[in-house]
């Protein structure tokens, strides 16, 4: 299992980041896919951009952007009104069970 793998077990999000040229590296490797430099493994920023979404019955899914390089999807939890593009939202849970999941809210509520 991988080190990205192991801290989404235990509900952290993280990325590795290159200790050569500072990249972040996504999907996370354990060395840099730009310069096969080591990276280092840090924490990624809980807060987010809507880049697209999409709706089937009562969920919301939406592509996020964090730290403007790493895009996930997810779904949108406590909703209330309209969603758009462009919105700033936060990771509330993420896990790994065989697969990734992450679940946001809006920023602020």
């Amino acid at each position: 299992m991988s080190t990205f793998e192991q801290e989404m077990k235990k509900g952290n999000f993280v990325c590795s980041e290159c200790q050569k040229c500072n990249k972040l590296v996504w999907p996370p490797n354990d060395f840099c896919n730009t310069c096969f430099g080591k990276v280092r493994w840090r924490p990624v920023s809980k807060l987010a951009t809507v880049v697209e979404f999409s709706r089937k019955e009562n969920t919301v899914f939406c592509v996020a952007e964090f730290e403007k390089t790493i895009r996930v999807m997810g779904s949108l939890e406590s909703l209330s009104g309209q969603i758009k593009v462009g919105e700033k939202i936060k990771l509330v849970k993420c896990e790994f069970n065989g697969k990734e999941r992450f679940i946001f809210q809006i920023a602020g509520s």
